[in-house]
Order: C-alpha cells, then sequence, then structure tokens
C-alpha cells in the first residue's frame, strides 16, 4: 500500500515540475501562436514622469541621471525625479547638482522602504504615463519612447521593457542569470502576446498614471501594480525593444537573498490582490498567474515530495531506483557547485545549474514559508551594484 501511495506521489509531483518548467511555456506558446491578441502600437509622445528609487546610490546616480536627461524623448514632456529613501551618502546632493537639467529630488524624511517613497511620488507625478526605474539601470536612448508607443492601444495599462545584465564573463552566477532570464523573457513574450504579462519589472516599467493605487509598504510594485491593472480590465504587455543594462548579482550569495526576498513580498502580494487567482474573475490570466508565479515559487516541495514518493515505492521498479539516486546525485552536485572551476567546460556548466536550480528553489521555499508566517521583507539594501 505504502509503495503504490509512494508511486502516486512520484508522478505526481515529477508531473507537476515538467508542467511548471516545460509544459506551461510550450503551452502558451501554443496559445500566443494560436490566438495573438492585437496591440496597437504608435509612436506617441504622451507627458512621462521618470521615477528614479534610490537608497546611498552616490557610486551610480550620477551616471544614471546623465543617462536619463540624454533620453531620446522631448525634455518639456519628459520630468524626471529620483526618491531617496532617506539616503545617507551623497546622493541628494548628487541629485541635486542636476537641478538645472530638470530633475528634482524627492527625499523622504525617514528610511520607509521603496513603495512607501513611490506611494508619496505618485502624488507629485506630473506625466500620464509614469515610468518606474532604479537607479543602477542604463536605458538605452529610445527606451521611453519604445515603452509609450504602446499606449497608443486604450487597451494597455502597463508596459514592461527588457532590463538586460551587462556582461561579466567571468561571473558562473551571472551566467545562470543570464540563462534563466532568456527563459524568462520567452515566457513573457508569449504571455503578452496572448493578452498580459504576469508581473513587471521594477528597473524598467510604466503606467498610465490614473490607474495607481497607493500601496501597503510591504508590497512588491512591480508585482502587484500590473495585476491591479489587469483587474481593472486593462492589459500589461511586454515590450522586448525597450532595453535597460544593468549589472547582476554576479555572487550565487547575493542572487539567493535577492530571490528570497522577491518571492517574500511577492507571494503576499500576488494574495493581497483579490480574485487575481480565480478563472471567474480574470479569465484565463489566473492561469498564467497560476503556472508562472504560484506553481514554481513551490517547485522545491514538489521535488521533496516526488522524492520521498520514490523511496517509498523503491521496490516497485527500476524507475524509482533510479529517482531516488537520481535525488541523492542532484544534492551532492549542488553541493559542490559553488566550487566548480568554470575551466570544466561543459561539466561545470551542468553542476552550476544543479546547484542553481536549488538555490533558486529554496530561497524561493523560505520566501514563501516567511511570507506565510506573517513576516515581510520591506527595507533592504540593494544587492546590486
Amino acid at each position: 500500500m505504502m509503495g503504490s501511495t509512494g508511486a502516486l506521489l512520484a508522478w505526481a509531483a515529477a508531473l507537476l515540475v515538467a508542467y511548471v518548467y516545460v509544459g506551461y511555456p510550450i503551452l502558451i506558446g501554443l496559445l500566443a501562436w494560436a490566438r495573438p491578441r492585437p496591440l496597437r502600437q504608435v509612436d506617441i509622445e504622451p507627458s512621462v514622469t521618470l521615477l528614479i528609487s534610490a537608497f546611498n546610490e552616490a557610486h551610480v546616480i550620477g551616471d544614471k541621471l546623465r543617462n536619463a536627461v540624454a533620453l531620446d524623448y522631448p525634455m518639456q514632456k519628459l520630468e524626471i525625479m529620483v526618491i531617496s529613501d532617506a539616503s545617507t551618502d551623497a546622493t541628494d546632493d548628487i541629485v541635486r547638482s542636476f537641478a538645472g537639467q530638470g530633475v528634482t529630488l524627492l527625499r523622504m524624511a525617514e528610511r520607509g522602504g521603496k513603495t512607501v517613497g513611490l506611494n508619496a511620488a505618485m502624488q507629485q507625478a506630473k506625466g500620464d504615463i509614469v515610468v518606474f526605474s532604479d537607479a543602477n539601470i542604463m536605458y538605452r536612448s529610445d527606451t521611453i519612447r519604445r515603452l509609450v508607443r504602446n499606449f497608443a492601444d486604450p487597451s494597455v495599462g502597463c508596459a514592461t521593457g527588457d532590463s538586460q545584465y551587462a556582461d561579466d564573463p567571468d561571473s558562473a552566477a551571472h551566467a545562470q542569470e543570464n540563462s534563466y532570464w532568456g527563459y524568462e523573457r520567452y515566457i513573457r513574450s508569449m504571455e503578452s502576446i496572448v493578452g498580459s504579462t504576469v508581473g513587471g519589472d521594477g528597473a524598467i516599467f510604466a503606467i498610465r498614471r490614473h490607474l495607481y493605487q497607493p500601496l501597503s509598504p510591504e508590497t512588491i510594485n512591480d508585482l502587484v501594480v500590473p495585476l491591479q491593472i489587469v483587474t481593472k480590465g486593462y492589459r500589461a504587455v511586454f515590450e522586448p525593444t525597450a532595453i535597460g543594462l544593468e549589472p547582476s548579482a554576479g555572487d550565487f550569495r547575493k542572487e539567493f537573498r535577492r530571490k528570497r526576498r522577491i518571492v517574500n513580498r511577492s507571494w503576499r502580494g500576488v494574495m493581497s490582490v483579490a480574485g487575481i487567482l480565480n478563472p471567474s474573475k480574470v479569465g484565463l490570466f489566473a492561469w498564467q498567474v497560476w503556472s508562472h508565479k504560484v506553481l514554481r515559487w513551490l517547485v522545491l516541495p514538489f521535488v521533496m515530495i516526488g522524492f520521498a514518493g520514490c523511496v517509498a515505492a523503491y521496490d516497485l521498479g527500476l524507475v524509482y531506483r533510479l529517482g531516488v539516486w537520481g535525488g541523492v546525485t542532484s544534492v551532492l552536485l549542488a553541493v559542490i557547485g559553488p566550487f566548480v572551476s568554470s575551466s570544466l567546460g561543459g561539466t561545470a556548466k551542468v553542476i552550476q545549474t544543479v546547484f542553481y536550480f536549488y538555490l533558486v528553489n529554496l530561497a524561493a521555499l523560505l520566501g514563501v514559508t516567511k511570507a506565510l508566517g506573517g513576516r515581510v521583507d520591506r527595507i533592504w539594501a540593494p544587492e546590486r551594484g
């Protein structure tokens, strides 16, 4: 009895993991091919507010503002505002030095986190379109134009750009992040063709200003804001030609902390948007949120259940014994992953990929567990340089 139950659990868990990583991308791709939703894109020049969130960014804020004032967009229609989250370094002074170039500083009286700053800034923003950015991402000159052209379609309420990682060929962590983002980029593109993509990118996304709802301090804005907009009947689209370059974490430990924090806030964020997981309220989009986000955050528990099932069904056949030894081997590879030299070529890449799989899924599990325990990260120091 235990063996057959274990076998059932093993197969169910294996199918769920396969669905999350392979099945959903295939299905959303087929749907995009079979039922693309038209999108009207026209070069328009609405008034735009560029909001740049910053905390102790003295090392990069000057470059960011030089990048911002050089954007190919009419300066009389572009408002640039830096939100300083009570920075304690020279960030504010550097921002003030750009006042003559149309840059304004909104300094928070005390550190409250990114979302608190955005709530305050949105009360002052004047642009019909608001673009959210971070201090360490450099936009291509036409990025604003590429984003806002999507708003020529009245059904679009949010447009997310493509934040790409600057080259760091010597970093294994960078290589894994880059590969993962290529996979994520494909899914977002297909979702956008179908209707709406799930979430945005906090470093490069835009919305219609009137659609913004004030958020609670612990809310992750780049996920919840697009979800709120979709619940109002608007589309959230992905614009792959609106490009920004930012450094990767470049370090597995930093990437682990970053992903744990993101999932911690994202889990609470999804649960805070009433009806987003209910197909009767948002139709097909609920399936996308379940598949792209919620089930992916739970992959490691599925893997653990599958392994336990194989152990219970060990005597039932070769496939279950392979499951046990495959699981043990993958964990051993993950343990040595951080210490493997990239000089081993393809072997190193395989081992580091296994390590990265466990790294991001353990981070997700810890983030979810923390959120379920009522603890949500609100304030943090940026992981990227």
